[in-house]
Parts: C-alpha cells; structure tokens; sequence
C-alpha cells in the first residue's frame, strides 16, 4: 500500500473504535472486572493510548453507557416511526418491540446491567445513567403523548425484559417463567 493510499486513523475514529470495543469487554466483565490494559488490547492499540482519549476508566465505561444510551435512543426513534397509529398504546408498543430488538444484542443488554450495578457504588456512573434514563424517559413521554402511567409501565415492562433475558427465562418451563414472561415480546 502506497501511502497516498494509506490512511491513518482520527483521534474521533480511534475513539469509536475503542468504545465499540469496550461494549464487549464491559458486558463480559462488567465495570469492575474490566481493566483499561483489556480494552486496549482488545482494541489493538496501547493502554497509554487508551488513556490519551480517556483520562481513566471511569470516563471510558460512562462515555460507553451514554453510547449505549444513544443506541437505545435510535431504536426507540425507529420504533416510534414504525408505529401503526398515533394512539399512545401503538406507539409504546412499536418503542417497545424495537427496543426488545436492540437487547437482543446481549452485550448492549449485559452493559445496562453493569451499569446499572456500578451506579449503586459509583457517583459518576450513577449520574450517567440518570442522564441517559432521563432522556430515554423524556423522549418516550413526547414522543407516545402516554401519561404517566403508560410510560412507568413502559419502563417497567423493559426492566423485566432485562430479567427475562438475562436469566435465559426462556428456556426454563416453569409456572414463574410463564407468569413473568407472560405477554412480554423479546428476541
């Protein structure tokens, strides 16, 4: 490759990279067990490196749970285009097939359980998912024209979700699974 050809990567691009990267190791590991020397290495780069586009590993797990935030976002948009009718009911429901689409990606998933677990114990992670629910909730309330109580139950309902998906539900035939899966929608 001759170097007109040869391209080098932007600090933004290498930035992307790592986070995309860091979605992996994170929903692996969570925001504990996950060291920065993984990320990097994972992202093909140096841990330094790592370093230079995020100060510290907090900064690099909250830049991929507003990340994450910004994905369930977009399938919240795609489910709201995607609904049949303007009725709240419809809209919720097609927000909610799309998102019950989006964790099916585990790794989106198990990074919302991470850091939701970690914002338990950690001021800055707390803050953003605050941030990210905060917006999630203000965008399905516009966006439905649904009350309070639709949107709670909205919410509620994905919180099960999680649940359902990560306790493989599914595969257990069980009165307790039939009873939490009933009428809930997931991939």
């Amino acid at each position: 490759m001759n170097t007109e050809q040869r391209r080098l990567s932007t600090a933004e691009e290498r930035r992307e990279t790592v986070l995309r990267t860091a979605i992996g190791a994170f929903a692996a590991r969570g925001y504990f067990g996950t060291t920065t020397t993984e990320v990097a290495k994972a992202a093909g780069i140096s841990q330094a490196y790592v370093y230079r586009l995020f100060p510290n590993k907090e900064a690099l797990f909250t830049a991929v749970v507003k990340h994450c935030f910004v994905q369930v976002r977009a399938a919240l948009e795609r489910g709201a285009a995607a609904a049949t009718s303007s009725a709240p009911e419809a809209v919720l429901r097609s927000m909610g097939d799309a998102y019950a689409r989006l964790i099916s990606d585990n790794d989106l998933l198990l990074v919302q359980l991470h850091a939701q677990a970690a914002a338990v114990s950690e001021p800055a992670v707390r803050e953003a998912v605050r941030a990210g629910y905060a917006r999630a909730v203000e965008y399905v309330r516009g966006a439905s024209g649904g009350g309070e109580e639709q949107v709670q139950q909205f919410f509620a309902t994905g919180m099960l979700c999680h649940l359902i998906v990560s306790i493989d539900a599914d595969t257990v035939d069980a009165p307790w699974t039939r009873t939490l899966a009933a009428g809930i929608r997931h991939y």
